[in-house]
């Protein structure tokens, strides 16, 4: 087979930067690495493109082999090329990010890594530059979180508007006005009220919703007036 001459040849690889919601907090997912350098260390989950493999194809690959997750949310993020990034060999990296509702997912992770989810206050140190991907991966959430619907994506298919606050408080670090965030996001048409409640904190309980997806996918491109005031919270 014809090569370019006198060129250098690179690895390719991919991280996932699995992100989860379990109704109070934002989670991370990672495992523990099995081979050097940093053996045993936690790392996100990532792996080399295989020569018959597509950026999305190998990410997705190694998403369900390593998590045993499909068919989730999986945006390609960003691409890190420090020479000095990895210890053994000229690795470049396409960083992805996911989101997933915890609940839903998390009979199918794989124990076979010793993958486990942390909270992002709380998580551990992780190997080579991929802190470095995770912050990238919350910044690029916040904005398109104030621009469009995705943090439905860590929801489950019914869920109150306490847990839809919370959600957006832990992305954005904030507090939002509890009033304010209710109008906005009812006046958006983006929920259907279900007659069931969930009375886990209250007798009173708060009402179920679900996502009207017909309304979700039209609306998913103007989307500014969910987020209060985004330019107060750094976007």
């Amino acid at each position: 087979m014809q090569k370019y001459s006198k060129q250098t040849r690179l690895l390719l690889a991919v991280d996932c930067i699995i992100f989860g919601f379990d109704g109070e907090t934002l989670k991370l997912l990672l495992i523990k690495r099995g081979f050097q350098p940093e053996k045993n260390n936690w790392s996100l989950m990532g792996g080399f493109v295989q020569p018959d493999e597509s950026l999305d194809q190998a990410s997705n690959r190694i998403l369900k082999q390593l998590t045993g997750l499909e068919g989730v949310y999986l945006e390609q993020l960003h691409t890190f090329g420090n020479p000095l990034r990895d210890p053994i060999e000229r690795t470049i990296s396409v960083a992805y990010f996911a989101l997933v509702d915890i609940h839903k997912y998390e009979k199918q992770i794989s124990a076979d890594y010793h993958a486990e989810w942390f909270s992002l206050k709380r998580a551990p140190k992780i190997i080579f530059d991929q802190q470095e991907m995770v912050e990238l991966a919350k910044q690029r959430i916040r904005y398109k979180a104030a621009l469009h619907p995705i943090l439905f994506e860590l929801l489950p298919g019914k869920f109150t508007l306490p847990q839809l606050q919370n959600l957006y408080e832990c992305v954005f670090n904030t507090t939002i006005d509890k009033r304010n965030f209710s109008k906005r996001v009812l006046a958006t048409g983006l929920l259907i009220k279900l007659n069931e409640k969930d009375k886990a904190g209250s007798k009173r309980g708060a009402y179920y919703y679900q996502l009207n997806m017909q309304n979700y996918y039209a609306k998913f491109q103007a989307f500014m007036n969910f987020i209060p005031n985004p330019d107060s919270i750094g976007l």
